[in-house]
């Protein structure tokens, strides 16, 4: 069995990144053949968001250029999201987060062996329960519901712990050139860049993988 390495870059407030790993997941398993080991990798939509966070109806208004657009963006992400098992509800969502130390908690997640399952929940938290994911209490709260020490959590990010770490990677993707997410870096040597369909994904790791094998008999 061939093993591939994913390096799948998100922020936990962007739709497409939600829609992303729902659609990595059905590629992964049509391709039972292939040992996958994906990380998660941090990326910040807007890192200008105070950490506190805003007013998300205003901010998301202001950013999409009205109303009218805001509606028109969400009608087609609800529609595409429940054809990938996502309910989104963009109504009940009310801030706009700072999402640095969501990343700080999806690295020590990567630590405990359970990074899929708490990137999950924070996507689940904020798209579908309207929940703040730049609260730490939240952030506890999911890494507990995951297995981790939530009290521990909860002390750590009232420190400095790992936030250069974070922004070093942030800054890493910078340099590499991704400006947009969610962005699938495999074995480090090809990106995958959007929200591409299940059968595009697994196709490119079908390929990826047949090619790692003959390099490996060469």
């Amino acid at each position: 069995m061939t093993t591939l390495t994913l390096d799948v870059v998100v922020d936990v407030v962007c739709p497409w990144c939600y829609v992303g790993k729902r659609r990595l997941e059905k590629a992964m398993a049509a391709t039972p053949d292939i040992d996958y080991v994906v990380r998660y990798r941090p990326f910040q939509l807007d890192p200008g968001i105070p950490p506190q966070g805003l007013e998300r109806r205003a901010y998301i208004t202001a950013k999409l250029g009205g109303a009218d657009r805001v509606a028109t963006a969400h009608a087609r992400l609800a529609e595409i999201g429940a054809a990938d098992g996502i309910p989104f509800r963009f109504e009940a969502i009310t801030v706009a987060p700072n999402t640095l130390d969501a990343h700080r908690v999806i690295r020590w997640a990567a630590e405990a062996e359970v990074q899929a399952d708490v990137t999950e929940r924070l996507f689940r938290t904020y798209f579908v329960e309207g929940g703040d994911i730049g609260d730490r209490a939240t952030l506890a709260r999911v890494a507990q519901d995951a297995g981790m020490a939530g009290a521990e959590v909860r002390q750590w990010l009232d420190t400095e712990e790992d936030l250069d770490s974070v922004r070093a990677e942030i800054e890493q993707a910078a340099r590499m050139g991704i400006t947009g997410v969610p962005c699938t870096l495999i074995e480090r040597k090809y990106a995958v860049t959007g929200a591409q369909d299940a059968a595009v994904l697994a196709e490119a790791f079908r390929e990826i993988a047949e090619e790692k094998r003959f390099g490996a008999k060469s």
